[in-house]
């Protein structure tokens, strides 16, 4: 209709109304090809702009990790690593000696229970198990069972921010609980750009960020907790040699991190050893 308008006025020697339509449909045209544009570009990226950071590792220092230690949770605290342990019949709370990995306190989780997350907040200790929707809470110095909690839905990861508890369920779901109550204060879900990070298992708050191993996957997501993005991911291929394990499920699994010296710890479910290192960005 437009250039039926156009050859219309051209015929009837109206050259500068002509015109003046010509310049009107070619600066829409103009428009449009810009802000189809623009909606690609900002499609391509992340909600605030920025592309996830890539970090890898060094490793500063190995020492002895129990093998039949099937690690869900662990934390550092005074020179000595707590440790939650699963599987059913072999759970357990550990103190244990970070240079030897020799065990110097333990209580067993009785059976049906499947010991999961851990974390101190307070001078209590906080254990998740995995599919009873019940938690235990320790005096974090005698190992005394002092409480327990209720939750719903599977518990899988356990850290805290110095307020509030903070839970993964497998899902990309974190959920931030009242330790006075158990209730959930807010959740937010976890991704990386627009794609939801699933499987999230045990987790560690370090410097205002938190880290989440992925169940099955060598890398660690550095989680912003107010947002749910996932800001960094750090890969740590090549932490063990191919035969130093040869369970399937003896998978990356535990963070910890000793705030006083600024060190970070990692291993693994099974692994034989436990690692202390320190990240650098990959360019």
């Amino acid at each position: 209709m437009v250039v039926m308008n156009l050859f219309s006025e051209l015929c009837h020697g109206r050259l500068e109304s002509a015109l003046k339509r010509i310049g009107i449909v070619v600066l829409v045209l103009l428009a449009l090809t810009a802000l189809n544009c623009q909606t690609g570009t900002v499609a391509n990226l992340p909600e605030n702009g920025s592309a996830t950071l890539k970090y890898s590792y060094d490793v500063i220092n190995t020492w002895p990790h129990d093998t039949a230690a099937y690690t869900q949770g662990l934390v550092f605290q005074d020179g000595k690593l707590l440790e939650s342990t699963g599987q059913e019949g072999r759970s357990s709370l550990r103190r244990v000696e970070l240079n030897t990995g020799k065990v110097l306190q333990q209580v067993n989780v009785p059976p049906p229970y499947f010991a999961e997350g851990l974390t101190l907040l307070k001078g209590k200790l906080y254990q998740l198990t995995w599919q009873h929707q019940r938690g235990f809470i320790y005096d974090a110095w005698t190992f005394e069972k002092i409480g327990e909690f209720s939750y719903s839905g599977e518990g899988w990861g356990l850290t805290n921010d110095g307020e509030s508890l903070i839970l993964s369920d497998g899902t990309n779901r974190l959920r931030f609980l009242n330790p006075d109550n158990f209730q959930v204060r807010r959740s937010i879900s976890v991704l990386d750009q627009r794609t939801a990070v699933t499987d999230l298992n045990e987790l560690e708050y370090v410097h205002g960020e938190i880290y989440a191993n992925v169940w099955h996957q060598d890398r660690i997501a550095r989680i912003d907790p107010q947002t749910g993005r996932v800001s960094a991911w750090v890969d740590l291929t090549g932490l063990l040699k191919p035969r130093e394990v040869t369970d399937v499920d003896a998978v990356l699994n535990g963070i910890a991190y000793d705030e006083t010296s600024e060190r970070l710890f990692v291993t693994g479910k099974l692994w034989p050893k436990l690692f202390e290192i320190r990240l650098k960005r990959v360019p």
